[in-house]
């Protein structure tokens, strides 16, 4: 079953997700607010039970960002070993993982268009697998890292690349302009490892397959990715972590191929689904 949260009829609602449409079940859990509170109060099966068997109740709805309030999303950087060769800088897989912080307000929802800025016009594309934390902790091992993921879902994680640039030691400011990536279509509760150890991620620019690889070629595996943040952090259901993106993005082309109005991008992962977002330049208020 897939979960998702979309507006209709100027209302935001989460429910689960049909070919016929969406079944709505705010109502049906007035104990959670939101999908997010569904996650951090470790719902998702209870939810899953109630979805089954009711009847669709919108079939005219917009998604929105699949988790609009988590609080914390981490992104790993540079984690495919083509990746790291793209910066011809004849470094080495690196001893850590990069890392930096991303928030809500940076993404937006499956159909929805991504913005780019006056101030700039380098968005750039990077396809990756998000997951969502369902059991928090502490220095968690690699053994145990699978059994503290909840849900799977695709990101779009949008960049302005000349803003990465503004500072010598961080990306943060290129990595958040306001709906410059998205997040969804919707939530898939991890079952298996197989939904990770054999996903396979795609990202075409209009009809063009611009990255195609395999999560088992990760230079950090997402088991990894979860004992090292929870090394230094409590992971705490409900927190987001972007594991990484394959090579092919703009940016490394030559001339770049950077992201304009009316191009079309879809992240594609076989048992997740397919995140579609267009392009539209932002309009001042």
């Amino acid at each position: 079953m897939r979960f998702a949260t979309y507006t209709a009829e100027g209302e935001t609602f989460y429910g689960a997700v049909t070919d016929r449409g969406m079944i709505a079940l705010n109502e049906a859990c007035p104990q959670w607010a939101t999908l997010y509170d569904v996650i951090a109060d470790h719902g998702l099966t209870e939810l899953e039970k109630l979805a089954t068997g009711k009847p669709v109740t919108h079939t005219d709805f917009t998604y929105e960002m699949v988790l609009p309030n988590a609080p914390r999303i981490l992104c790993v950087g540079v984690n495919f070993p083509d990746r790291n060769a793209e910066y011809k800088d004849g470094s080495t897989q690196p001893k850590y993982m990069s890392l930096f912080p991303r928030f809500a307000s940076g993404f937006t929802g499956h159909g929805q268009n991504l913005q780019r800025p006056p101030e700039n016009h380098t968005l750039d594309y990077e396809g990756e697998v998000a997951i969502v934390i369902g059991k928090g902790g502490r220095r968690i091992g690699q053994d145990d890292a699978y059994d503290h993921i909840a849900a799977l879902t695709l990101c779009n994680e949008g960049t302005i690349r000349d803003w990465v640039r503004h500072a010598k030691f961080n990306v943060t400011q290129g990595k958040n302009w306001d709906r410059s990536g998205a997040i969804g279509p919707w939530l898939v509760p991890f079952t298996d490892a197989k939904q990770l150890d054999d996903a396979r991620i795609i990202t075409r620019v209009n009809g063009e397959v611009r990255q195609d690889d395999v999560l088992s070629r990760m230079m950090f595996p997402i088991r990894r990715e979860i004992e090292y943040i929870s090394t230094f952090m409590t992971l705490q259901p409900g927190d987001i972590i972007i594991t990484g993106t394959p090579t092919g993005a703009g940016a490394r082309f030559d001339p770049p191929r950077y992201l304009k109005p009316g191009d079309v991008v879809e992240i594609e992962v076989e048992g997740i689904g397919t995140l579609r977002n267009g392009v539209e330049d932002e309009v001042l208020a």
